[in-house]
C-alpha cells in the first residue's frame, strides 16, 4: 500500500506534465502550476490570448466510469472557483481578463496519453 500512493502521484505529475506540452502545442501559455490556495489547487493556470484559462487535469485509465471529465462533479467545480477567485486576488494583474475553467480529460497510456480537452467545461456562475 505505501508505493501506490508515489506511483499514482509520479504518474499524475507524468500526465499533467503531458498535458501542460499539448497546451502549449495548442497556442496556450503557461502562468501557472499546482497553485494552491484556500480549498483547493489549479493544476494549470494558462493564457490563451487575451484569456486566462483555469485547467483542471484528470487521468482515467480508462472510461469504464465516466472518464476523467465526469469525475469533475459540482463540489469539486466549487473548490476550482474558489481557488480561481483567491489566485485572482493574489495576481491583480490578470484580473480584469475573462477567464474560463477548461478541463483536459486524460486517458489510456499515461506515458503517451490521449487527451480530450473540453475548453469552457463550466462556469464560475454555474457553481
Amino acid at each position: 500500500m505505501a508505493r501506490a500512493e508515489p506511483d499514482r502521484r509520479a504518474r499524475g505529475d507524468a500526465v499533467e506534465s503531458a498535458a501542460l506540452r499539448f497546451l502549449e502545442a495548442n497556442g496556450l501559455r503557461l502562468l501557472a502550476r499546482n497553485a494552491s490556495a484556500r480549498g483547493g489547487e489549479l493544476d494549470l493556470v494558462m493564457q490563451d490570448g487575451a484569456a486566462l484559462a483555469f485547467v483542471e487535469v484528470r487521468y482515467r485509465g480508462s472510461g469504464a466510469f465516466g472518464g476523467g471529465a465526469a469525475s469533475v462533479d459540482a463540489g469539486k467545480r466549487r473548490r476550482l472557483v474558489h481557488a480561481a477567485q483567491a489566485w485572482l486576488l493574489r495576481y491583480p494583474q490578470h484580473a480584469d481578463a475573462p477567464c474560463r475553467f477548461d478541463v483536459v480529460a486524460a486517458s489510456g497510456d499515461p506515458a503517451a496519453p490521449h487527451f480530450d480537452w473540453l475548453r469552457d467545461a463550466f462556469r464560475a456562475d454555474d457553481c
